[in-house]
């Protein structure tokens, strides 16, 4: 069993690094695939360690087409921004490493913030349900309120981003959120570039002892990801780039380098802690832990001990994965026409949209491109145009 145990994971791990490098293909659709599969084929167990790993693996390596290729995720959109600007400066690899540099912060916090979550969680929840509309409205007013350029801006950008999303996902389409988050975030920067003609120059690949971070700044991301990051890991629409905006907020780093470690470590928090939510209070949070709650209906202790020591392991190999994988890419991504790369993967991200969401879905991702490169052209944090989640799960929550 032990040795099954062991080829899910580095299955896992080979999963999510395909989620991860992929842009479009996420965790979510692995797993609902997993469990349209006949049970039968696949043991709980193994099931659990392979999504767990992936889930993992995925936080570890999606910076990597957010930062070199400006095609995020809903957890990686903010990393765009100061990632694409130390890119420009030669510095995406050391980018990508302060990302993981988050990521390893993230492992330490998930295995101190376990207790709290299983003892402590259960007895706050139910206050917390009935108060998710007035926590929703509250985090979005904040960060509409730490808007530096125009305020006005950032509500009518949070407002529209909403009506987005309203009409997204009441539209007859599969996988609403791929067209909708891709042209948010993605489709716009790709085309920014495109427009901008950027060219890429000669990455500098540094050793990992020269990338360093100092006491204060590990301090400072760990604070602000235990403050942060735990309550995004159970309230519905506040994700990783949320967190990571009120976090930075809270310690006051307005650094390139500090918010991509908190953005780091936020992600692969929220992704971890989902599990656990799910053991202390049966409320799935996430794609993967939808699945996993469908496979074992009822988590036990056991299964506990093997998500964590899961989550451990494949962080570990992960951070080997990404250091590989980004220095290879970094080396080599200069070589390449950065406008024509641009467009092919814009390309790559339609033909995703229509592919999966069909004719409905590319619609979406043109509006969503449109709302996206408006906001860039404004001067407003595009954090703003995660009011496509976050107003649809406002009206979700209210009472009347």
């Amino acid at each position: 069993m032990l040795i099954e145990i062991i080829f899910a994971l580095l299955l896992g791990c080979t999963a999510g690094t395909f989620t991860g490098l992929i842009p479009g293909v996420h965790v979510n659709l692995i797993s609902l695939l997993l469990i349209s599969l006949p049970i039968t084929f696949i043991s709980p167990v193994l099931s659990l360690v392979f999504i767990v790993a992936m889930t993992i693996t995925h936080t570890f390596l999606d910076f990597i087409p957010s930062i070199f290729f400006g095609s995020p995720d809903e957890d990686t959109g903010l990393s765009v921004l100061p990632g694409h600007k130390l890119l420009l400066k030669g510095k995406g690899y050391e980018a990508i490493i302060y990302t993981l540099y988050g990521s390893c912060i993230a492992l330490i916090i998930i295995l101190i913030s376990t207790p709290f979550f299983i003892f402590f969680l259960p007895k706050i929840y139910p206050f917390l349900f009935h108060s998710m509309f007035l926590i929703l409205i509250t985090a979005s007013g904040y960060l509409i309120y730490k808007e530096k350029n125009s305020k006005l801006w950032a509500f009518i950008i949070f407002c529209l981003a909403g009506f987005l999303g309203i009409s997204s996902l009441n539209l007859n389409i599969n996988q609403p959120l791929l067209p909708l988050l891709t042209g948010l975030f993605g489709g716009s920067s790709l085309i920014t570039s495109v427009i901008k003609k950027q060219k890429i120059p000669k990455q500098k690949i540094k050793n990992l002892n020269q990338i360093k971070i100092t006491k204060k700044e590990i301090v400072n991301s760990s604070i602000a990801s235990i403050l942060s990051a735990p309550l995004c890991a159970f309230l519905p629409s506040l994700g990783a780039s949320q967190a990571a905006v009120i976090g930075s907020d809270i310690t006051q780093e307005k650094n390139k380098k500090q918010f991509l470690i908190l953005l780091g470590s936020i992600n692969t928090i929220v992704a971890g802690l989902s599990f656990i939510t799910l053991y202390s209070i049966g409320k799935t949070r996430t794609g993967t832990s939808i699945a996993i709650n469908e496979i074992i209906k009822n988590l036990s202790l056991t299964h506990l001990k093997i998500i964590l020591i899961t989550i451990l392991i494949s962080g570990i190999i992960s951070f080997f994965l990404t250091i590989y994988i980004s220095k290879l890419i970094a080396k080599n991504i200069n070589k390449f026409n950065y406008k024509y790369l641009s467009i092919i993967i814009l390309s790559i991200l339609t033909t995703f949209s229509l592919i999966f969401s069909g004719f409905l879905g590319l619609i979406v991702f043109i509006v969503s491109c449109s709302l996206g490169l408006t906001t860039i052209l404004i001067g407003i944090r595009r954090t703003h145009l995660m009011g496509c989640l976050m107003i649809p799960t406002i009206l979700f929550y209210l009472p009347f």
